[in-house]
């Protein structure tokens, strides 16, 4: 087998300061230096003349280029904070040779800041800026503010995260399906929470997902019906065909195939770009790692084995006198067989359904990825892409691992 090449803003507690008591933001802006937060901290500290409460802060540094926010509150006002800041602001401006500004705040949650904030995620090799302002117009027509923008990763794509507040799941998804479409990037959204950093259990299709190419379609080539099998493969993955029926009318074709052959088809598998980046890397994170494959057990278990999965499921061949009999043996895993294999495999595992990810191409891959807390389509046929809960067109199989909100650097380090 071979390789292919932003915290949300914090309600006061009850002992905390009242939403009603002066407040101020105080933005600082320019080329990065060390010592800016010290020195802003330091100043505010001295110009206090009572109880003050930092309630939020964010900072960015883009390329040298930095940006503070800082929201202060002042329990018993007296005049407005804003205001009195002002000279502190502007002695530390100039003493930092940069732009710090105040304005007044209330302090108070406002209706959009309580609703579910979700992380849109854009990739694409490369983003072009139509992607973005695409989804940025996207997000805003369905009543969404983009909260916080950052980079995830520029190898093996560019993606960025958006952190969106005031916007449902499906309006977002259905909003930015066509934006995706139309600027050939890819759009994933998720909302935000501890479900979506508890992940804890992967399951791969293998076909045309872990691996390129079908297996199936590989053996026919060898029994002289290639042509045959991939009518009926195409007509299965589009959902127009039974799984089970035309997974046994394939098999047929294979009788009286020498055994040998799994072993040659095997040894001639290339693995999707990326893949053992994306095993390797979640494994270090302690992920349990796993396919389900609606092909052959000869195939797939030396292929977990080598990759040093946790767990595999696939149907089985039958052999006789050292011969494919065009039959199999056991129990079918088809579309609702590969479902029930992830419920095992997470109930083995201790693990619920809503911290699992599944990731497929084809229809008998829609169960799987319905169940999994996350259903992943990867360069799938277009139903499956609208049914499962994110799509990746990238050919890059680790781009998976910034749909789960992973940056390129946490990647490096895990690798």
């Amino acid at each position: 087998m071979t390789d292919a090449a932003a915290p949300a803003p914090i309600d006061p507690s009850p002992g905390g300061l009242p939403p009603s008591s002066g407040g101020a933001l105080i933005t600082v802006s320019g080329p990065d230096r060390t010592g800016v937060s010290a020195t802003l901290f330091a100043a505010l500290e001295s110009a206090a003349t009572g109880p003050v409460e930092v309630v939020d802060v964010e900072q960015v540094v883009v390329h040298g280029q930095l940006v503070l926010g800082v929201v202060v509150h002042e329990a018993t006002p007296t005049g407005t904070l804003a205001d009195r800041l002002a000279p502190v602001a502007a002695d530390v401006g100039a003493r930092l040779g940069m732009q710090v500004t105040v304005e007044p705040t209330s302090g108070a949650v406002t209706e959009r800041e309580r609703t579910a904030r979700h992380h849109v995620t854009v990739l694409g090799r490369p983003v072009p800026p139509a992607a973005v302002a695409g989804a940025a117009r996207a997000i805003a027509g369905v009543g969404g503010n983009i909260e916080a923008i950052r980079r995830l990763s520029d190898y093996p794509v560019t993606s960025f995260e958006l952190t969106v507040s005031g916007a449902g799941s499906t309006e977002l998804r259905t909003a930015l399906a066509t934006v995706a479409a139309e600027t050939g990037t890819d759009v994933a959204v998720e909302q935000t929470g501890l479900a979506r950093r508890s992940k804890r259990l992967i399951v791969l299709d293998v076909d045309s997902t872990l691996v390129r190419g079908e297996v199936i379609d590989e053996l026919a080539a060898r029994a002289g019906r290639a042509a045959e099998v991939a009518r009926i493969t195409a007509a299965a993955m589009n959902g127009e065909l039974d799984f089970e029926q035309s997974l046994r009318a394939r098999v047929a074709v294979l009788a009286g195939l020498p055994v040998g052959v799994l072993d040659e088809v095997r040894e001639h598998l290339v693995l999707t770009p990326g893949a053992r980046t994306l095993i390797r890397t979640l494994q270090r994170l302690g992920f349990r790692c796993g396919i389900v494959s609606g092909g052959f057990s000869q195939i797939t278990d030396p292929l977990a084995a080598e990759l040093g999965l946790d767990f595999a499921a696939a149907n089985t061949l039958e052999v006789a006198d050292g011969k494919l009999t065009g039959g199999l043996v056991g129990e079918v895993v088809d579309r609702a067989g590969k479902a029930r294999a992830l419920a095992r495999f997470a109930g083995e595992h201790g693990i619920p359904l809503e911290q699992t990810v599944a990731v497929g191409d084809g229809a008998n891959d829609l169960d799987m990825l319905n169940a999994a807390g996350l259903g992943i389509a990867f360069n799938a046929k277009p139903f499956v892409r609208e049914q499962a809960h994110a799509a990746l067109n990238q050919p890059y199989l680790d781009a998976v691992l910034q749909v789960l909100g992973f940056t390129r650097d946490e990647v490096l380090d895990a690798t």
